[in-house]
């Protein structure tokens, strides 16, 4: 991704937890959380590696707005965002990693 922003949601392998965040450059940030490059970090300590989905914007900005929107929202709405997109809930690290 040259610029603008995206959002990006992790989870663990029993698909429970959640982690919402943004980046601007989403290969080189779920490529952190995979390698638990931060230990200490939330998405070590709950082991959330699985990139479960993501949604470009067109400026950081609006990648900021819309993470913290989204992070408002109840566990239900998250659930259909989330299937929107994929609805197999599979790691989409395959994906973004041919970009």
């Amino acid at each position: 991704m040259d610029r603008g922003g995206c959002i990006y949601i992790m989870s663990n392998l029993a698909r429970t937890t959640f982690y919402i965040g943004v980046t601007s450059d989403l290969y080189a940030r779920i490529q952190e959380h995979k390698t638990k490059k931060y230990p200490n970090s939330f998405t070590a300590k709950y082991k959330l590696h699985f990139c479960i989905y993501y949604e470009m914007q067109p400026s950081i900005e609006e990648a900021i707005a819309r993470e913290k929107e989204v992070k408002k929202w109840s566990r239900s709405k998250k659930i259909k965002l989330i299937t929107t997109l994929n609805p197999k809930w599979n790691d989409l690290w395959e994906e973004i990693q041919q970009w």
